[in-house]
């Protein structure tokens, strides 16, 4: 599952691990596989549903490896993984799994994570015959791969079928300019605030944020020479167009900010989706059984987000994301750690019956057509999300998620009014980024 909020920070934070992790994957690859090995599992997994799951798939793989001991290691986040693998030593972990996919590219250049491919040639697993493009693109950078897809996270949109009817909206829009009409419908106005709004268009409307939203219209971040392409690339500005447009038409940014902060917590019984004060929200899978955790009074409607009116053909794309697995460099068992890698990874009933405890889709192509999927029959949306050709992700960077940062902040001053000049202020954007990333390498 995704933290957006806290991915955020974290891909900011890893901006600053440097060159000090300097590991190969050839430094502890001599290890013998079948010998009697414990293996340190780090996983950012902390609910208690959430950590019996990741115990249950352990112990699948300790099953089918008796000389293999995994001592799972939960709720681990990126900074302490980065502190870790800084010192080495006998504290830090052999296998690391992280849902920040922002930091691959961090990870990948610093030599934090070990080099994967020559694990996946001697295993002879076809990496393009086993996940979706997307997904290989998050897991590699400038052609090192130093990690694979765990879980994945696709992104939709969730909608009250209630609200829709009382509305006389008969399904999910496919386009912009539909989803518009449908917000507006949905609205309902009280003073100087909402009985119900059809959509939070605000940035910091949890899910809601430059990177998941521009998805849509299928953006180049970077050109050919690893610039920053936000201000060439029309997709960024026609996405930042649409969203101020909408802000303004449910009623100004500042109507609209008053509003979210009555809004409950994100990952609580009382988001505002559940409590019907929104009735459309971007979300990933697991809002699903979140929605049903929390009992909500209505019935719920999921679909793809919608897109550009100019690329109808493309509806059913989305952004993808999702949970990595990778082996630390430090570690001196980096053969052994590489069988719980790939089995978590690649075995088609290990993923299966992961995706089925955390309700996340499976990320392999095998694992999305299995007939042992036990999801949510609405849950095929994201999984058809997921298999889509033109569903995309953010590229790694050598400074992590930092430059989503930057556009993010972006976004807060032109949705403000804080910024006025759209084109000056991505011109603005794509130096700082440059910079930064500059300054990363």
């Amino acid at each position: 599952m995704a933290r957006t909020a806290a991915a955020l920070a974290a891909a900011a934070a890893l901006a600053l691990l440097t060159s000090a992790c300097t590991g190969s994957a050839g430094a502890g690859a001599d290890d013998d596989p079948n010998a009697p090995v414990t293996l340190t599992f780090w996983h950012g997994w902390s609910a208690p549903n959430e950590v019996k799951a990741v115990d249950a798939a352990v112990e699948r793989f300790e099953d089918a490896h008796p000389n293999i001991t995994v001592k799972a290691v939960p709720n681990i986040t990126d900074d302490k993984i980065q502190q870790a693998l800084r010192a080495g030593g006998s504290g830090a972990p052999d296998v690391v799994s992280s849902f920040t996919t922002d930091n691959v590219g961090k990870f990948c250049s610093s030599g934090a994570f070990a080099d994967l491919k020559p694990f996946i040639a001697a295993s002879g697993i076809d990496l393009e015959k086993t996940f979706a493009k997307p997904r290989l693109d998050y897991t590699q950078f400038e052609g090192k791969r130093c990690a694979l897809p765990l879980l994945g996270d696709a992104y939709g949109l969730y909608y009250n079928k209630d609200a829709f009817a009382q509305a006389g909206i008969k399904a999910p829009p496919r386009t912009w300019s539909e989803f518009d009409e449908a917000a507006e419908k949905l609205t309902k106005e009280k003073g100087d605030s909402y009985e119900r709004l059809g959509f939070m268009p605000n940035f910091h409307g949890y899910e809601t944020t430059p990177g998941h939203l521009v998805a849509q219209w299928s953006p180049a971040y970077f050109d050919r020479d690893g610039k920053s392409n936000i201000a060439k690339d029309p997709a960024f500005a026609a996405m930042f167009t649409w969203q101020k447009r909408l802000i303004d038409r449910l009623g100004g940014f500042r109507k609209l900010e008053r509003y979210r902060g009555t809004f409950g917590d994100e990952w609580g019984a009382k988001h505002p989706f559940h409590t019907g004060q929104v009735a459309m929200q971007l979300d990933g899978e697991w809002r699903l059984g979140m929605t049903a955790d929390a009992k909500v009074p209505f019935e719920v409607g999921v679909a793809p987000l919608p897109v550009p009116d100019d690329q109808a053909a493309d509806y059913g794309k989305g952004y993808l994301s999702g949970t990595i697995l990778g082996i630390a460099s430090t570690s001196r068992k980096q053969n052994a750690a590489w069988e719980l890698v790939k089995y978590l990874t690649t075995d088609t009933d290990a993923v299966v019956g992961f995706a089925n405890e955390l309700r996340n889709v499976p990320s392999t192509h095998d694992a999305l057509a299995s007939p042992e999927l036990r999801l949510d029959p609405r849950f095929k949306t994201f999984l058809d999300i997921a298999r889509h050709p033109r569903s995309n992700t953010t590229p790694a960077s050598v400074n992590g998620g930092a430059y989503q940062v930057t556009l993010q902040e972006f976004g807060y001053l032109y949705e403000s009014g804080r910024e006025k000049d759209l084109k000056a202020g991505l011109e603005r954007t794509a130096r700082q980024i440059d910079t930064d990333i500059e300054k990363a390498g």
